[in-house]
C-alpha cells in the first residue's frame, strides 16, 4: 500500500463489515479498489475466487482487470471476478437458468430485438412515440425490480396500466423464445435471490466479498442485487460519489448511498477528498458550485497542485461564433504549448450542439473524434453476424431467425415468412425448426421452400462446426459460408468500402477470446452485454462529447459550450425546479479539466427562423468571482493574452519562412 494517502489506506484496510467510500472526482478510487483486492488476497482474508468487483461498463472492467494483473503476479488472482452488473446477472442466470424458467443456451435480446417484439404486440399503426414510451415504462418497471404482476398493481393511471398489461404479454413471448432482455439480467436474479433463501446462501458462499464501483449510479434493482448477495453481514465495499450522480434519466438512484446506512447500521464511511487531477482553482470553483446541492456527507476536494489559470468565461454572439472561438483557441494552444490534439476536449449538454463545432474544427483542419457516432455493434454487417450467432446458439430465437434468414437476402419474402410463422405457431415450434420441416415446406411456394431448405442446411453445418473450432474462427467461417461476405461485395461500389465493412467482421471475430468448446451460445450472450461506448480509440484527436459521456475521463484543456439557461441547466429542469442533477452535470464537466477550463455562452440563437435572446446560465452566479476571468473584465489580462497570441503567430510565420 505504498503511496496511498491515509483515507485511501483506511478504505483498503477496512474488511470486516460494510464500507462506503465517498470518492471525490480524481481521488484515485480505482486504485483503492485494486489495492483492496490485493490486500484481501495477500492477507488471506478472502481467496480470489470468492471476490467480485462490479463496474458499470466493460471498458472500466477491462481497465480494472489490467491494473489488477499488474498488481498481483502469478496465479494469486485466479478465479477473481471483475465484470459489469449485467455480466454478473448473466453468469447467475447461466447457472440458475432452471429457477428462472429458462432452458440452457437462452438468448439475450438487444434493444432492437426488444423493440421489434413490443412493436408487434402494440395495436397496428401505433406511432413511434407510443413504442418509445411503452418501452421506457416497461424498462423502468424492470429496473425497479417489478414483475409484470407487481407493475400492474403499482400502475397509477391508464397509460401505466396499458404498459403493465403489455409487459405481461411481452414477458410471455420472451419465455416462449427462451430469451431474456437486458433488464432481465438484473431483475430475474433479484427475484430468485429474494425468494429462495437456499439459493441466496449458496451465492453468498460463492461471492464472499463484493466491491461495487460507481455505486451512486445503481438503480433500485441493482441495489437489491447487491443487498441480496452481500446478505445481512454485508461484506462489501461500495465506492461512489453522490456529486457525480447524473443518470437519473435512466433509473439511477443516488439515494441508494443513503439507503446503505439504513440497511447496514454498522456501515463505515471513508471520504477521499484529495484530488490528483485538477488545479486548485478548478477545484475551488467545483466545490463552490456543488455546495448549492443538499448533502448528507459533504466533501471538499483539494489538491497539492498549483492554483493554475483562472477559469475563462466567454460571451459569444451565437453558437457559430462560439464554435469559431473554441476552435481558434484550440488551434492556438496546440501550436503555442506544443500540446497534442488529444489534450483537448469540448463538452456539451446535447448532441445537436456538435454540428457548429465540427464545422469550425474542419475549417481549421483540426482532427476531432465525436463520441456517440455510429457504434461498432450498430453496424449493419456486425448485427447480421450477431443474429447468425444467436440463431446457432438458440434455435428457438425467432428474432434472430428473422434477421439471419434475410441477411443476406434470399428468395424468402415477407409473405413467406408470415406463412412460416403461422405454420410454426400451429405446430408449437420455433420458426427455424419449421424451416427444416418437410411438412411445413410443402405448404410454401417451391422457390421459397428451396431457399429455406438451403438456409437450414447452412445453419446445421455451422452449428456442427461451432463445437470443434474456436469462437473467433466460427465468426470468420460464418461470414463466408452464410454469404455475408458476398452480399457486402455486391452492395459496395468501391474496394475501399468493401474492405472496411469486411474488416468490421474481422474485428468482431477478434472480440472473442480464443479456445474451443465454448459454443456460440455463451459468446452471443456475452456480446449482448457489450456497451456501445466501450469500443474505439479516439487517438490523437480533439474529443467532442456530451457531459454525460465525459464521466471518468480527464483532459489538460476542457471547453464547456452552451452554458445558458435552457441548455445548462436544461429547460425541463428549470420548469420542474429540479436543478440538482443539472448542477452535478456541470460539476462533472468542470472536474474533467486538469489545467485549463473554458466556459462559453451565446447571447442569442435562432429557432423556427426567429432570433431568441439567451440568458447566461444561473450556475455562473454560483462560481467564486476570484476564480474566473470574463472577457473584458480584466483589460490587463486580455492585453497579455493578445500579446501572447500575436507572438505565437509571428513565431509560426517565422518558422514557415525559415522552412
Amino acid at each position: 500500500m505504498h503511496g496511498l494517502n491515509p483515507p485511501q489506506r483506511a478504505a483498503v484496510e477496512l474488511c470486516d463489515g460494510p464500507v462506503l467510500v465517498l470518492a471525490g472526482a480524481g481521488s484515485g478510487k480505482t486504485r483503492v479498489i485494486v489495492e483492496k483486492i490485493a490486500h484481501l488476497i495477500a492477507s488471506k482474508r478472502m481467496p480470489a475466487k470468492r471476490i467480485a468487483a462490479i463496474t458499470f461498463t466493460n471498458k472500466a472492467a477491462k481497465e480494472m482487470r489490467e491494473r489488477v494483473a499488474k498488481r498481483i503476479r502469478g496465479d494469486a488472482a485466479e478465479g477473481l471476478t471483475i465484470c459489469t452488473f449485467h455480466a454478473l446477472g448473466l453468469r447467475f442466470l447461466q447457472i440458475e437458468h432452471a429457477k428462472a424458467g429458462l432452458r440452457r443456451g437462452f438468448s439475450v435480446f438487444d434493444s432492437d430485438d426488444s423493440a421489434a417484439q413490443i412493436k408487434d404486440l402494440l395495436p397496428p399503426g401505433s406511432k413511434p412515440d407510443v413504442l418509445d414510451s411503452t418501452r421506457n415504462l416497461i424498462s423502468r418497471a424492470k429496473n425497479a425490480g417489478l414483475s409484470p404482476e407487481e407493475a400492474l398493481a403499482a400502475a397509477t393511471g391508464p397509460r401505466d396500466m396499458e404498459a403493465a398489461l403489455l409487459y405481461a404479454r411481452y414477458q410471455a413471448r420472451l419465455t416462449t423464445f427462451n430469451a431474456v432482455d437486458f433488464d432481465d439480467l438484473i431483475r430475474l436474479p433479484v427475484q430468485i435471490l429474494e425468494s429462495d433463501a437456499e439459493c441466496a446462501l449458496g451465492w453468498r458462499e460463492r461471492i464472499g466479498y463484493l466491491l461495487v464501483d460507481e455505486c451512486q449510479d445503481t438503480n433500485d434493482a441493482q441495489y437489491r442485487l447487491l443487498k441480496a448477495i452481500a446478505g445481512p453481514r454485508g461484506l462489501f465495499t461500495c465506492v461512489g460519489d453522490d456529486d457525480q450522480s447524473i443518470y437519473a434519466w435512466r433509473g439511477a438512484n443516488p439515494d441508494n448511498l443513503l439507503q446503505l446506512g439504513t440497511d447496514y447500521p454498522a456501515l463505515q464511511i471513508v471520504k477521499l477528498e484529495q484530488n490528483y487531477r485538477c488545479s486548485n482553482r478548478v477545484l475551488r470553483a467545483a466545490n463552490a458550485l456543488i455546495a448549492h446541492n443538499p448533502h448528507e456527507h459533504p466533501k471538499t476536494l483539494w489538491s497539492e497542485q498549483a492554483d493554475g489559470e483562472r477559469i475563462r468565461i466567454w460571451e459569444c454572439r451565437d453558437s457559430a461564433h462560439e464554435a469559431e472561438k473554441v476552435a481558434g483557441e484550440i488551434h492556438f494552444l496546440a501550436s503555442a504549448k506544443q500540446a497534442p490534439w488529444s489534450d483537448f476536449c469540448i463538452l456539451f449538454r446535447g448532441n445537436h450542439q456538435s454540428r457548429a463545432l465540427e464545422k469550425a474544427l474542419q475549417l481549421l483542419r483540426v482532427p476531432y473524434h465525436l463520441s456517440g457516432g455510429t457504434a461498432f455493434l450498430e453496424r449493419h454487417e456486425v448485427k447480421d453476424a450477431l443474429a447468425w450467432l444467436r440463431l446457432l446458439a438458440n434455435p428457438e430465437d425467432d428474432a434472430a431467425f428473422l434477421r439471419a434468414v434475410t441477411s443476406p437476402k434470399r428468395e424468402v419474402g415477407a409473405t413467406t415468412l408470415a406463412k412460416l410463422a403461422e405454420l410454426a405457431q400451429q405446430q408449437h415450434m420455433p420458426m427455424s425448426r419449421a424451416a427444416e420441416s418437410v411438412g411445413a415446406l410443402k405448404q410454401l411456394a417451391p422457390r421459397a421452400a428451396n431457399a429455406l431448405d438451403g438456409f437450414a442446411s447452412i445453419v446445421r453445418s455451422l452449428r456442427a462446426e461451432a463445437q470443434r473450432i474456436s469462437p473467433a474462427e466460427l465468426v470468420r467461417v460464418l461470414a463466408e459460408r452464410s454469404g455475408l461476405h458476398a452480399a457486402i461485395r455486391a452492395q459496395c461500389k468501391d474496394e475501399a468500402s468493401f474492405k472496411r465493412r469486411k474488416e468490421n467482421l474481422e474485428e468482431l471475430a477478434d472480440w472473442f477470446d480464443g479456445g474451443k468448446g465454448a459454443g456460440p451460445g455463451e459468446l452471443a450472450a456475452q456480446l449482448a452485454l457489450l456497451s456501445h461506448a466501450d469500443k474505439g480509440d479516439a487517438g490523437n484527436q480533439v474529443r467532442l462529447m456530451s457531459l454525460h459521456g465525459a464521466k471518468g475521463l480527464e483532459f489538460r484543456y476542457v471547453f464547456i459550450v452552451g452554458v445558458e439557461d435552457g441548455t445548462l441547466p436544461h429547460e425541463m429542469a428549470l420548469e420542474e425546479g429540479s436543478l440538482d442533477e443539472e448542477r452535478r452535470l456541470l460539476y462533472v464537466g468542470i472536474t474533467r479539466a486538469k489545467q485549463a477550463l473554458y466556459l462559453s455562452h451565446s447571447r442569442e440563437t435562432q429557432r423556427w427562423g426567429d432570433k431568441i435572446r439567451l440568458k447566461p446560465s444561473r450556475f455562473f452566479d454560483e462560481l467564486p468571482a476570484a476564480e474566473i476571468q470574463r472577457d473584458g473584465a480584466d483589460p490587463a489580462a486580455d492585453a497579455e493574452r493578445k500579446h501572447e497570441r500575436a507572438s505565437a503567430g509571428f513565431a509560426a510565420i517565422r518558422a514557415l519562412l525559415d522552412g
